[in-house]
């Protein structure tokens, strides 16, 4: 898939790609936490990401049958002015004579153009020939026997940080059907653009589903390697039981660090804007309000045909488009906010759910209650915002929640 093309121009001048496709320990792009001093400035050292240190897990992989979970966003960095400068992490190791056996796709597809909830279905990569296996069909989770003919699993994926994105969840299937299976796993990490803070409601145990298997924040500050860890020590993989599991960290990268994602992780991310908002406004999308699918502003603004729309000066119609092909309030007129040119968020805002709450001619038009269940984590949410509570004194009842997870979380953070 294509750089983002509205990310071109915030990549700094130091943007330095100084890996090669498979055999180079060093790479990748933005603003790195650790600096090397020059004559009259400070320029900060490249990120290389887990994929990119390619000599603490190739030898893990010698003669072994290595099935990769993966999607777009699983690549390795190189050193070249082309675009794209990145090979596919698969390709990389096949040309590396690694025996990769099939390829595990989470939602959205190996590719990344499924459509939001839409099914994966299982088939054949057409530029390498391996069996492609669906984790977002018929099963979420890779059966024994889909395991059994492989030594050692791959799991590379880049993650935004928010509890309801659903890879998370299919990390911890992926790792409990190889504890299950006796499979050793191994995490190439990325950086979390979303892993600067903590915030928003705790999921609650009854609630759990693809949306969120464990009763974490929405936002939980992490990096999916830093994630794979508290899983596996906390004792949440199925049974209790623990995964042989390595994760490869990444370098030069702390939570300091500004760091674009240079590939959409989903086909309705496409930028920074909507990453950074995607918390806040993912809420919508329990809603019967349009939080900008069907539109080339995804999660940058919200609107709906049924808000009032003497209170709005913004409006737009959502059609089809690549990864929306039916979005909620398709050819209609919503009025609205645009969020997209708004400063960065470093909390999970409940403003535009109460504006759109608050403008809504028929208030049971806004929430659709089991799917905004099943994205806030809790019931609670909803009646809260229904009962006329403020943001302030909604968030305040989060804290002994948070406080109690940053806990836990302090334990396994290692950036």
């Amino acid at each position: 898939m294509a750089f983002f093309s509205s990310f071109k121009s915030t990549f700094f001048i130091w943007f330095l790609v100084l890996s090669s496709c498979g055999n180079n320990d060093k790479v990748h792009h933005t603003e790195g936490a650790t600096a090397v001093q020059a004559k009259d400035s400070v320029i900060p050292l490249p990120v290389t990401v887990g994929a990119n240190r390619t000599k603490l897990y190739l030898e893990e992989l010698k003669d072994k049958k290595v099935g990769v979970v993966a999607n777009q966003t699983s690549v390795i960095f190189k050193d070249s002015e082309k675009e794209p400068s990145y090979v596919h992490l698969v390709d990389s190791l096949l040309s590396l004579n690694v025996q990769v056996q099939k390829v595990f796709a989470p939602e959205h597809g190996f590719r990344g153009a499924a459509d939001a909830g839409e099914k994966v279905q299982d088939g054949t990569d057409p530029k390498t020939g391996l069996p492609l296996i669906s984790l977002y069909g018929k099963n979420r989770k890779p059966t024994a026997d889909q395991l059994k003919d492989l030594d050692i699993v791959i799991f590379d994926i880049q993650d935004v940080g928010v509890r309801f994105y659903t890879y998370i969840a299919t990390l911890q299937l992926v790792m409990e059907a190889c504890a299950e299976s006796k499979k050793p796993i191994i995490v190439l990490d990325r950086p979390n653009p979303n892993g600067h803070y903590v915030d928003g409601p705790t999921m609650e145990k009854k609630h759990k589903g693809f949306l969120g298997l464990q009763e974490i924040p929405l936002v939980y500050g992490m990096t999916i390697g830093e994630y794979a860890t508290m899983i596996n020590e906390e004792g949440w993989l199925e049974g209790g039981k623990k995964a042989n599991l390595k994760v490869i960290p990444l370098e030069n990268w702390t939570y300091e660090t500004v760091y674009s994602l240079p590939i959409r992780p989903s086909p309705n991310l496409p930028n920074d804007k909507s990453i950074n908002l995607y918390p806040s406004l993912g809420l919508f999308e329990g809603t019967n309000v349009n939080a900008g699918r069907g539109t080339e502003f995804q999660f940058q603004r919200y609107g709906a045909s049924f808000l009032d729309s003497t209170q709005y000066s913004f409006s737009y119609v959502p059609m089809p488009n690549f990864g929306s092909k039916h979005p909620k309030e398709e050819g209609k007129k919503c009025f609205g906010k645009d969020l997209s040119q708004i400063p960065t968020k470093n909390e999970v805002s409940l403003h535009w759910v109460i504006d759109a709450y608050m403008n809504s001619g028929d208030k049971s038009n806004i929430f659709i209650t089991s799917g905004f269940t099943k994205h806030a984590g809790t019931e609670t949410l909803q009646k809260q915002i229904e009962d006329g509570m403020t943001e302030e004194e909604i968030k305040k009842t989060w804290q002994p929640q948070l406080e109690a997870f940053k806990k836990i979380r302090a334990k396994y953070l290692r950036y």
